[in-house]
């Protein structure tokens, strides 16, 4: 008997970031499982007005083992009916298509019914959604995402908030009974290779190796509140934050309260996008990762940390609370700068961190990458 096969529709290499990442990991996870796995990625991801970054690219060699085929065109609706017939000869049983901004809403649910509609046998189409309310909400957010939705049978969510978002998309069947909305939490990021030592990565950093230091890491975008951590850091005159990623917002804004606040000195920052071999330098360098988010649903900066052995202060937003178990694997904190401070003072001044980086490496096991493809393929 052949092996299942699966389509992952998603963003690949030589794309770059949390998705696309994510998705290679979950295609491989995917064939150890015994299946057959083809990735179809973008050739054209994000016009340029949509990417405020410096590339959408990656330096990084292509993952071995895995099939990817680089094909769909975001904004080319010629594109997307070719993409979809392509998919349709490939004659999967399966496909799993990722879902994170409705301006992908048009391209994939488009794909998705052609492929159905020239298939020669019944496709199951299952979403993997990371969002589908965006952070930063722009107009037909909802009309793209509800078009969307309705192209596929059964979704997987990360975050229990985005499957309630979900449901608001979908039409009430006549049956009475709706698609069905499966969870599974974000699996660990472990792709970025073993930890350095603490010592060895702060001299790469140059970082004082007796300072407490928290790290902020990921785009920077007004709702990951990077602002909330500096205020804090204002009142935690001990401890340095290390920041490390590009930064999709005018700089300035932060810069002004670096300096307003006499930060300089303490704030070390390497603005820029973070290749992959240097992702374990920033997480072995750090006592606590911050995540002073706004808004949320899940977050691939908290699953790296887990990968690392970090303890974490997170928010109270979306789905970060799941994720994180306040006072076992780190804090979970209203977003105001003075509880984010509170919760740094206390695990410093405490010394709370070998007690947590026990509870992270029992917290960790709950994040198996085994967990979301048996999700998957429910």
């Amino acid at each position: 008997m052949s092996a299942k096969k699966i389509v992952l529709v998603s963003p690949a290499h030589p794309l770059r970031g949390g998705i696309a990442a994510s998705s290679e990991r979950l295609a491989q996870a995917l064939q150890e499982s015994g299946k057959e796995v083809v990735i179809y990625s973008f050739s054209l991801q994000y016009p340029a007005f949509l990417f405020p970054g410096k590339t959408q690219y990656t330096d990084d060699a292509p993952p071995a083992n895995l099939s990817i085929k680089t094909r769909l065109n975001s904004v080319n609706p010629f594109n997307w009916f070719a993409v979809g017939h392509q998919i349709a000869r490939e004659r999967p049983d399966q496909i799993i298509v990722r879902f994170w901004l409705p301006f992908m809403g048009p391209c994939l649910g488009t794909v998705l019914r052609v492929a159905r509609f020239f298939s020669k046998k019944k496709i199951r189409v299952t979403a993997l959604v990371d969002n589908i309310i965006p952070h930063e909400k722009r107009m037909g957010d909802s009309g793209f995402a509800r078009y969307f939705v309705r192209s596929c049978d059964d979704y997987v969510v990360m975050s229990h908030s985005v499957g309630k978002q979900i449901e608001q998309f979908l039409k009430a069947p006549a049956s009475g009974k709706r698609p069905p909305i499966r969870y599974a939490p974000h699996p660990i990021y472990d792709v970025y290779g073993t930890p350095l030592g603490k010592n060895a990565a702060r001299e790469l950093l140059d970082v004082p190796t007796d300072a407490p230091a928290v790290l902020f890491f990921g785009l920077i975008r007004k709702y990951k509140g990077l602002d909330l951590l500096l205020e804090a850091l204002s009142q935690t005159p001990s401890i340095r934050a290390i920041v490390a990623g590009e930064c999709y917002d005018d700089w300035a804004f932060y810069q002004g309260i670096i300096e307003a606040n006499g930060l300089a000195e303490r704030v070390h920052l390497h603005l820029g996008f973070v290749p992959t071999e240097q992702v374990r330098v920033f997480f072995s360098a750090a006592d606590l990762v911050v995540q002073p988010y706004r808004t949320a649903t899940q977050s691939g900066i908290s699953q790296i940390a887990y990968q690392f052995e970090k303890p974490m202060v997170v928010t109270d937003v979306g789905g970060l609370p799941e994720i994180v178990k306040n006072g076992v694997s780190g804090y979970v904190v209203p977003p105001e700068p003075t509880a984010i401070a509170a919760a740094m003072r206390d695990f410093f001044e405490h010394e709370r961190a070998a007690a947590m980086q026990q509870g992270v490496r029992e917290e960790k096991k709950r994040f198996a990458w085994e967990h979301l493809v048996e999700q998957l393929e429910a």
